[in-house]
């Protein structure tokens, strides 16, 4: 009974979509506010709605309920509770579901947070929104319905993949979600304001809390992806160009730009058009991803492999998305003119490279993981093309650069006219410091890569690059120091966080050098006894037992790692051995220390030569990681500015002139 519940609440959330999409569009063109009026009822109930679908589903897999298909492809009684309810995103039909109760969830937010918007820009953004949840909701209900039953039910299910049983991946889908979904706020608002032919600074306020917002959750998303691959897959690397990785990493960097873009927006009434298309291009790479995930086009650990009719329905959905939102844009993005000028050396330009590099980044990765899907269908099927990780290094990297050493160098630009020759002066310190590292590096690692070197300044030139803007702006040993510390009591929020960001780009980027360049790493047999050095470290192998797990037997193997002599840590890696479904995988032991991680990994034995062993050492690996939970944290940080509380301040004219029910194009 909970089920069919279940079935009839997302059927009328399916209603109440089709409603929200249509009657407060035809209100908002006639001037009618009682049909505009029905935008922000209808988002509740779809969100009420939805909740008690997702709830049913949820009461299905806790309970094991196995006269629900998708609880029988995706679980068992035996399985831990967390993987119970993890399960439930782990598949195609779940993370349908958790995608539009997210999408809800956003228009629901606007709903009731949106109370200093026009009445008919409201009323448009949430229109949009709800034809976004019309055609999730209609692929559910026509070709992936998760309430499908499964009669006669069987006694026990055939489990979650064991890949996916981890504590990680468990809440890595849910960020990476609102990450993608919440950048629909930014395409809903981008199409009602091409709709109403307007783009302003005001616009531009509201649109930036919510890619913000998106932004942070893909950026932990991300985060916790590149985390869990790095420890559980036991390869001891943490990004391998993944096309599924590849559809996270492009909408990251196009909401990156649109950030950046937004900003420009606000503060100078410039880049109107160039925006708006970025709002579309971010929402749509998300919309991509969903197609690679799902049309089973691609083989992935992330990949959910169905049948083509879902692929062909979700491409039909993306045509029209997409072919319908750049054709509206084509139309109206004339009429978006920009107000502001700006010199060739300014913060705007400054801006417009970052966006130029991060697009051209985007585009890159883009056809590295298209390339071989398209070279395969021209092909028919007998060309496979391979694009790794030497493609990425040798185009993704170059644009990297730039757009790493422009960073420090934008925040203290002038808007309008900025003085290059002041900006340098003003970075030497950073730049200082940059040099002394790199002859550090260089000196220490002869044997390194060059490359590597540079990459180390990168990061160190980020850091005090943003230590010098937060300096700067607190007039740091120019006043006298209270005073200094009353001006950085004074910043505000958005500043403080744009810096933390900057600098957490920074710690990313010494670690993602560090761990790439000087890894060191040994693959033997061992017998118990046996001693292994890497890097300094010593590794002695005690033993190797096995043992049960909670849904599992293990393979646990003992390392007791020295370090000039005096003992450091006990790592117990395991090799595990999953009954339902049959599979095996490697469970790394790590040791993060602020020097590098020391990283052990156990395979089977081979015979009587002993067991196989993976042992690193990787400097600087957690980072990596560090530097994403502090560009994070930055976002975080700037979301909770009263700017973005309180919105844009309007004019009474203004204010008018927005709540008509036609508004004129911008001149």
């Amino acid at each position: 009974m909970i089920i069919e519940l279940g079935h009839f609440a997302l059927v009328l959330a399916f209603v109440l979509a089709l409603a929200q999409a249509s009657l407060p569009l035809i209100g908002a063109a006639r001037g009618n506010l009682a049909l505009m009026a029905l935008a922000r009822p209808a988002a509740f109930g779809q969100l009420f709605f939805l909740i008690g679908a997702f709830a049913a589903l949820m009461h299905a897999f806790v309970t094991s309920d196995f006269s629900v298909l998708v609880v029988v492809s995706n679980s068992h009684a035996a399985k831990p509770m967390l993987y119970k309810i993890a399960g439930l995103w782990g598949n195609h039909e779940g993370s349908l579901l958790l995608w539009v109760l997210i999408l809800a969830l956003f228009g629901a937010a606007v709903a009731g947070v949106g109370h200093n918007l026009p009445a008919p820009l409201r009323a448009r953004v949430l229109s949009v929104q709800a034809m976004i949840a019309c055609g999730f909701l209609s692929f559910m209900l026509a070709t992936s319905n998760p309430f499908a039953r499964l009669i006669p039910p069987p006694l026990d299910g055939q489990g979650l993949n064991p890949l996916l049983q981890d504590p990680g991946l468990a809440f890595h889908p849910p960020f990476l979600y609102l990450g993608y979904v919440g950048f629909s706020m930014a395409f809903s608002f981008a199409v009602a304001a091409l709709i109403e032919g307007r783009v302003d600074p005001a616009w531009a306020r509201w649109v930036r809390p919510w890619t913000l917002a998106a932004w942070c959750f893909l950026t932990i998303g991300i985060a916790m992806g590149s985390w869990w691959a790095y420890y559980e897959l036991g390869w001891g690397g943490w990004w391998f160009w993944d096309p599924v990785e590849n559809a996270s990493l492009m909408p990251w960097l196009a909401g990156t730009a649109l950030l950046h873009s937004s900003i420009v927006v606000e503060k100078r009434d410039a880049l109107k058009s160039w925006t708006v298309l970025l709002a579309i291009l971010t929402f749509s790479l998300s919309l991509l991803g969903t197609f690679i995930v799902r049309s089973g086009v691609l083989s992935s650990v992330h990949a959910f492999a169905t049948d083509p009719a879902r692929g062909i329905f979700i491409l039909v959905f993306l045509v029209l998305v997409i072919g319908g939102s750049l054709t509206l844009y084509a139309v109206r993005a004339p009429s978006l003119k920009g107000g502001g000028i700006f010199a060739p050396i300014s913060r705007e330009a400054a801006l417009v490279l970052n966006n130029w590099l991060l697009a051209t980044a985007c585009a890159t990765v883009l056809l590295g993981t298209l390339y071989p899907l398209l070279m395969d269908a021209l092909s028919g099927g007998t060309a496979k093309v391979t694009v790794g990780a030497p493609y990425y290094n040798a185009t993704f990297a170059p644009l990297m650069i730039p757009l790493l050493l422009t960073m420090a160098l934008g925040p203290l630009m002038g808007w309008k006219r900025g003085d290059l020759a002041g900006v340098l002066s003003r970075l030497r310190f950073a730049l200082g410091v940059s040099i002394i590292g790199m002859l550090a590096v260089w000196y220490f690692h002869s044997g390194g890569p060059v490359l590597a070197v540079f990459g180390i300044g990168l990061g160190l030139w980020l850091i005090f690059g943003a230590l010098t803007d937060l300096a700067e702006r607190i007039r740091l040993f120019r006043v006298p120091f209270a005073a200094s510390l009353a001006r950085a009591a004074g910043l505000p929020r958005a500043s403080w966080g744009a810096m933390l960001a900057h600098g957490g780009v920074g710690i990313a980027v010494l670690g993602i050098t560090a761990s790439t360049a000087w890894t060191a790493e040994k693959i033997i047999l061992m017998q118990p006894g046996d001693e292994a050095e890497v890097s300094g470290y010593v590794y002695h192998f005690v033993h190797a037992e096995q043992g049960p797990g909670q849904n599992y037997t293990a393979l646990r193997g003992t390392f007791e790692v020295s370090h000039n002599g005096a003992p450091l840590v006990t790592l117990q890696p395991e090799a595990r051995s999953y009954p339902v479904p049959p599979m095996d995988t490697t469970e790394a032991a790590i040791y993060p220390m602020l020097s590098g991680d020391l990283f052990a990994a156990i395979g089977n034995p081979q015979g009587d030569k002993g067991w196989s062993a993976r042992l690193y050492f990787r400097p600087l690996q957690s980072w990596i990681w560090a530097g994403a939970i502090l560009m994070a944290l930055g976002g975080v940080i700037s979301l909770s500015d009263r700017r973005h509380r309180v919105g844009a301040p309007r004019s009474a004219a203004i204010h008018h002139a927005l709540e008509a029910p036609t508004a004129a194009p911008a001149e």
